[in-house]
């Protein structure tokens, strides 16, 4: 067994920015060969994502830790590798009020 800082070369946040765990990843081109330097990881995530799968989908798959998926997916991000498609609710912010109604339903229950 491997651990996930080892498998990372220590990274603990993805390049490019962070993206929400529902974000769709998608391959670009799924029959290009990856460059030699790439990891066994890099090469399994490619193949999963050769249709629209979840972040957290493709770390259940591939039974990888959801933190060195997220490392690995933004290194193919940067490469070029793979898309990622952000849901439209993840970059709306909550409706305060919504919440707050929310949490009033709960404690009148």
């Amino acid at each position: 067994m491997v651990r996930p800082y080892a498998m990372t070369q220590g990274r603990v946040a993805p390049s490019g920015g962070e993206f929400d765990l529902l974000a769709f990843v998608v391959a670009s081109a799924p029959d290009t060969p990856l460059p030699a330097s790439m990891q066994p990881e890099h090469h399994a995530i490619v193949g999963a994502a050769w249709e629209p799968t979840s972040v957290v989908e493709l770390a259940s798959k591939l039974d990888l830790a959801i933190g060195v998926v997220r490392v690995f997916l933004g290194d193919l991000r940067s490469a070029g590798f793979i898309s990622l498609y952000e849901p439209p609710a993840a970059s709306q912010p909550h409706d305060v009020d919504v919440l707050k109604a929310v949490v009033n339903g709960l404690r009148a229950l």
